[in-house]
């Protein structure tokens, strides 16, 4: 009896194991399907991995990583991360919060006295959680100065907008700030006693064993480093120069999918940040009105019934990133490109699909005459030359943004809605007196397109 209980559970792990390397076998073919029609061998391209369950299921690089060479992408080549530095950032700031060096309720100026208050108080949390209403360095005018190519010291750019006015009351909106981030940093340096690289080296990324992980700083030879292209006609073009100052804590990181993945797994095993503040990291931040945005301490938090993501992207001059994690699945997606046209949401969307086995955007169906209410021209009210024209195409509707590409619309509700293959936003159109007045786009903000016709 027990030489038979052996044997029937020898079988079940057999065929277990069997049935997943078939899952995996089909998702591999799948996948290199997907992105071998997506990145040619003689254009910038990407080098994708995804685990499931605790393994590597899929590591793979398509494309070039350097045209003037004619070098080939490969699996372990490093590309800039952009964004995807808040992360680290948001991590470090929440260690010193572990240490009781600092509290999340500590202002500014508490650390940078010269830091204008405006009749406010910005706290640590309104920087993680970009709830602080300063103004976005990377969306200031400079009276024609390329601030790209300077190099500043983290005091010189931050005295270069910290006199501009709040956008809003610290803790009362969501709006995206790298300035958020800058100072995250530089109040690491304030309280540590180290420049921010040196901290996050020694308390992030030598702990966890990130031997691919690097610092664009001090003109660094970066062993497997990738060359950044924009798209120039039909053709490509090499990447604007950012001078590496600019980035700093809000997008100054190298690194390569294998180390991102190590960095969540990391995360996720305690090993440098206890849970309770993980998961808060974790957690969409409550505005002062009760409103949760989908932003947590570093980290986008998507909830779409049965599938939940904390992920973060990366855009800057000759790549676009991508880091999703799905924790009820424990699936984890990297996405690293050096082209500034890589489709990286729609790659992000059919990756995860296929990987889950399921869709990650669905519509309803609404009725044909609500769906014609809808139809107009709508122009944002910050600046009402940029317009989104909603016509009907059949069954659905398509936005098209002005420059941009155009959008199939996807009803969740009868006025709320997303844009297929765009991650990190919500839509909802605002009928008032019985008509459609506008709609309100969330995507890094809280943006009014008002109908005009």
């Amino acid at each position: 009896m027990k030489t038979q209980k052996s044997l029937f559970l020898l079988l079940v792990i057999l065929f277990t194991v069997s049935f997943s390397n078939g899952q995996n076998n089909k998702i591999e073919k799948q996948l290199d399907q997907l992105l071998s029609g997506q990145f040619k061998p003689t254009e910038p391209g990407c080098e994708i991995l995804v685990a499931k369950q605790g393994k590597v299921i899929y590591k793979k690089a398509f494309g070039s990583a350097n045209l003037e060479q004619n070098i080939p992408l490969h699996p372990d080549m490093i590309f800039k991360l952009a964004s995807i530095t808040k992360q680290f950032t948001a991590v470090a700031i929440l260690q010193l919060v572990q240490l009781g060096k600092i509290s999340l309720q500590d202002s500014v100026q508490k650390f940078i006295p010269d830091f204008p208050f405006k009749g406010n108080t910005i706290t640590i949390e309104n920087l993680l959680t970009h709830s602080s209403g300063i103004r976005d360095y990377m969306q200031i005018e400079y009276a024609g100065i390329n601030m790209e190519r300077w190099d500043f010291s983290p005091k010189q750019l931050i005295d270069s907008f910290k006199n501009y006015p709040l956008q809003f009351v610290p803790g009362t909106k969501y709006s995206y700030s790298n300035s958020g981030y800058f100072l995250l940093g530089y109040i690491i340096e304030k309280v540590s006693g180290k420049r921010y690289q040196k901290y996050v080296q020694e308390n992030i990324i030598t702990p966890l064993g990130l031997t691919h992980t690097y610092f664009d700083d001090n003109g660094n030879i970066i062993p497997g480093r990738v060359n950044g292209y924009g798209r120039e006609g039909n053709g490509f073009r090499n990447a604007d120069y950012w001078s590496p100052t600019i980035a700093y804590a809000a997008g100054g990181l190298l690194s390569n999918t294998e180390d991102l993945y190590k960095w969540i797994s990391g995360l996720l095993s305690y090993k440098i940040l206890n849970k309770e503040w993980l998961d808060k990291a974790f957690t969409g931040y409550k505005l002062k009105d009760g409103y949760t945005i989908s932003y947590g301490y570093g980290w986008y938090i998507e909830d779409k019934g049965n599938v939940k993501s904390i992920e973060h992207a990366g855009n800057m001059n000759g790549f676009v990133t991508n880091e999703i994690y799905y924790p009820k699945q424990d699936v984890f997606v990297a996405i690293l490109c050096n082209r500034e046209d890589a489709p990286k949401d729609a790659l992000s969307k059919e990756i995860s699909e296929i990987v889950l086995g399921q869709p990650l955007q669905a519509g309803i169906r609404i009725s044909d005459s609500l769906m014609n209410s809808y139809i107009g021209t709508y122009a944002l009210s910050l600046d009402p030359k940029r317009t989104i024209v909603i016509t009907k195409e059949k069954d659905h509707l398509i936005a098209k943004v002005s420059g941009q590409d155009s959008f199939d619309i996807l009803f969740q509700t009868t006025t709320k809605f997303q844009l297929q293959n765009v991650r990190n936003a919500a839509a909802e159109f605002v009928i008032e007196n019985g008509k459609v007045s506008k709609f309100i786009f969330d995507q890094n903000g809280q943006f009014e397109w008002n109908k005009i016709q």
